[in-house]
């Protein structure tokens, strides 16, 4: 968003909070002053110049910070350059804090250095950040942040939830917020429209919800990633994944298994999906799929996609399955489709099943045959007229690993289960354990354990030897339950 546009939004709340309005006309420059430019953008620089001259400053209560931020916030908006490139944001930052400066001294406002600090770093997020939300969004242990209305802000720090004393003014500033993150995705929420999907430029996921829908004023969620994406070993480290398990996981990636992630809510499923693609080999073409662009993949040779609501005229939709189709045409030798919610998990099946070997996806489920079940009826969900055991055969035809992911009572993130899909007996899919999350105590209250191999050869194991990978038996544990 250019600095114009974030100047005008900053000026329009500042009014309304403060309870004045811009006047009808504006007053005439002053002498010498730059003349306006004729139409487009030099029109609305003009105008907006001409406003600035005559912005009213309203005179703060006595002792009220909240009258003394919007007092010099006006000010500093009526003095900078809405010219400035807002992209760079060093350069910005020192112009408003240069003003900054002035401002307090012209008005002969004394300030503590810490009072001082506060308030300019308030005044610089409304302009350049998100507000209230900065602080929180710049706070690497902060894993997700919940709006509930403006005075409930919540976040989630080490998998625990926790109230912090930060609000906004009102309604209007959370709206503003909103419309902030969600303007230059092409996005729109209004009464019409009163929930959105979006996501920030780092890439951290973000839903919104409004009135009428929303009884509590507007709702934001924003589920954060990492500036430096969890890498491998952070997961053994975290104790979320074992060794053994990784070994066996990365040769499936490569010799082009499909995968699905399966896991509840706030599981890590996206997290585990991120890191599973970064075995694929980097001269592989590779397309992601997504509701709203997560995935950080390091290959060269990556296309994003990402799927697009229905304007305001209900037209020009764009669906997660329209995209999966459309992928099929571009030479993709892998597929990733974020999540698959609907119908587009049949042609996810159906890409599978034809050549796209290595691909792989996520879906809300408990349990790996929770998941199985899920597929099924999100296949149903299609529109086809087809049998349940159709369908089955196309499962168990296209899938080849379940890996199930956790959410665990203190908090942490595990990978429970990872299962091979093995065929079919009758009617019923089989499924076979490799490995099983085993907890073996509590310390500190947090759970200590560890995913353990079964004993268990998956049957896909020529598949793995075939692509010249070549696992020791001691990782499904074979070696061991001899010695026992």
């Amino acid at each position: 968003m250019s600095l114009l546009r974030r100047i005008e939004q900053g000026q329009s709340g500042a009014q309304q909070e403060a309870g004045t309005s811009s006047p009808a006309t504006p007053s005439k420059p002053a002498s010498g002053a730059a003349p306006s430019a004729p139409s487009g953008d030099g029109s609305r620089l003009s105008s907006l110049q001409a406003r600035r001259v005559s912005a009213p400053i309203t005179s703060p209560q006595a002792g009220s910070y909240f009258d003394l931020k919007t007092r010099v916030q006006n000010k500093l908006l009526a003095e900078i350059d809405p010219s400035m490139d807002a992209t760079k944001t060093d350069d910005v930052r020192r112009t408003i804090q240069d003003l900054f400066e002035q401002i307090l001294t012209e008005e002969n406002i004394v300030l503590s250095r810490p009072e001082r600090a506060r308030l300019f770093e308030q005044i610089a997020a409304e302009i350049l950040g998100l507000g209230p939300l900065q602080a929180l969004l710049e706070d690497d242990t902060i894993t997700e942040i919940m709006v509930n209305g403006p005075k409930n802000i919540y976040i989630e720090r080490k998998g625990k939830l926790h109230r912090v004393p930060i609000t906004f003014e009102n309604n209007d500033h959370v709206m503003r917020i909103i419309d902030r993150i969600v303007a230059p995705l092409g996005r729109r929420i209004d009464e019409s429209s009163p929930y959105v999907d979006a996501r920030l430029q780092d890439g951290s996921r973000v839903n919104a919800v409004i009135p009428p829908i929303s009884l509590v004023g507007p709702v934001l969620t924003i589920r954060k990633f990492s500036k430096n994406p969890i890498s491998i070993d952070q997961m053994i480290q975290f104790g979320s994944i074992s060794s053994e398990a990784v070994q066996f996981l990365k040769a499936c990636v490569e010799a082009r298994l499909n995968i699905i992630i399966s896991g509840g809510t706030g599981s890590g499923k996206t997290t585990l999906l991120n890191v599973l693609s970064g075995f694929i080999p980097d001269d592989e073409r590779i397309i992601t799929i997504e509701n709203a662009a997560e995935l950080q993949l390091r290959q060269e040779h990556v296309v994003t996609l990402e799927s697009r609501p229905p304007n305001i005229e209900g037209r020009g939709e764009v669906s997660i399955r329209d995209l999966v189709m459309n992928s099929l045409r571009m030479r993709p030798e892998r597929i990733i489709v974020g999540e698959c919610r609907g119908g587009e998990t049949l042609d996810m099946l159906q890409a599978m099943n034809t050549g796209h070997d290595g691909s792989m996806t996520t879906a809300h489920a408990n349990t790996p045959r929770d998941a199985i079940s899920r597929i099924e009826t999100m296949c149903l969900m299609a529109g086809m007229d087809l049998p349940v055991r159709a369908i089955r055969e196309q499962i168990s035809g296209a899938v080849d690993v379940i890996c199930q992911q956790a959410r665990m009572r203190d908090g942490s993130r595990k990978v429970t289960t990872i299962t091979e899909v093995s065929g079919m007996e009758g009617d019923v899919i089989t499924m076979t354990d490799i490995f099983v999350f085993e907890q073996t105590g509590t310390e500190n209250g947090r759970i200590i354990g560890r995913a353990r191999p079964t004993g268990l050869r998956p049957k896909f194991m020529d598949k793995i030897e075939a692509a010249g990978i070549h696992l020791p038996p001691s990782i499904f544990g074979i070696g061991e339950r001899r010695r026992y």
